[in-house]
């Protein structure tokens, strides 16, 4: 089941049949566009399926900028859209803002948790994948020495570390990790330029294997 489906679908298992003046459920995408490769692409197609499944429209709406977040949450809740999915974690602090406004309204968020009474968070165990990973980047690897680039240095992305680090470590407990970020703003996810200097820093300093977050797809891949 696709992210998208399975939020949809989950959501209105809470909500009632719509009312004449529901509008239906309502999508706002993270920055990146809805053809992102990566959670906005997963929702966008979930959204479709749930839309040939049911027959149902759906309203959607791609924020250019964080600073839109909370203005498309509002106006979508204004408009009695329900469920409202919010697609990534910069949504959080507009949906924080919203949901208590319009208690009647589903909210749904993806990759971070919103503490509401109707808000579904939606999380995922990003370090158990990275686990998999770090072990067999530790099997791979000639030189015992393996990096970790990664995005905008939040939360989310240690989580993916730790669990990459751990993995390693438990095939070779001497294997040492390298561990860089491309920055602290959002911007990070859009720096190829900089994951690859970072890149080339660890091969020189010994890596001969790492996991790369890829910084215009948001995708993870064993290099």
């Amino acid at each position: 089941m696709t992210l998208g489906l399975l939020v949809l679908a989950a959501t209105a298992t809470n909500t009632p049949a719509l009312a004449a003046n529901d509008a239906g459920p309502a999508v706002v995408y993270s920055v990146g566009g809805k053809f992102d490769g990566s959670f906005n692409e997963a929702a966008y197609r979930g959204a479709e399926r749930f839309k040939a499944d049911t027959g149902a429209a759906y309203a959607e709406f791609e924020i250019n900028s964080p600073a839109q977040s909370l203005q498309a949450l509002r106006t979508f809740a204004q408009r009695g859209y329900s469920p409202i999915v919010a697609i990534g974690f910069n949504h959080a602090g507009a949906l924080a803002q919203v949901a208590p406004d319009y208690p009647e309204t589903d909210f749904a968020i993806i990759d971070m948790v919103v503490e509401a009474p109707n808000v579904r968070s939606v999380v995922f165990r990003e370090q158990e994948g990275s686990y998999v990973v770090g072990v067999l980047a530790a099997m791979a690897s000639q030189t015992g020495t393996l990096g970790f680039v990664g995005g905008m240095d939040i939360p989310i992305i240690r989580k993916f570390a730790c669990g990459y680090i751990q993995g390693a470590r438990s095939a070779d407990p001497e294997a040492k990790v390298l561990v860089s970020m491309t920055g602290n703003t959002p911007a990070a996810w859009t720096d190829p330029a900089r994951g690859a200097e970072l890149t080339r820093s660890q091969i020189e300093q010994g890596a001969d294997a790492g996991l790369l977050l890829d910084h215009r797809q948001r995708r993870a891949q064993l290099v």
